[in-house]
């Protein structure tokens, strides 16, 4: 079985993920208890990253045309 990181709470009487994930019978997990303050800065962090995203690329960003490109990344594949 390969090792997988899993979100859970502990409700005060049993933890219970955050996920389905299908564990087998006596499975041996290792449990990590983060404090409360990584919650809050993820969360602020991952404000900042979107206000930055936001900024370039508002709504007043020009579209820029293909023949701005001056060296093509050879390992881009246009969706």
């Amino acid at each position: 079985m390969k090792t997988v990181t899993l979100s859970a709470r502990f409700d005060g009487q049993k933890i219970q993920l955050q996920e389905d994930y299908p564990l087998p019978k006596n499975a041996r997990l290792l449990v990590t208890v983060l404090p409360d303050e990584l919650e809050n800065e993820h969360r602020e962090w991952a404000e900042l990253a979107l206000r930055g995203l936001a900024f370039a690329y508002g709504p007043e960003e020009p579209d820029y045309p293909d023949s701005l490109i001056k060296e093509p990344n050879p390992h881009y594949e246009p969706r």
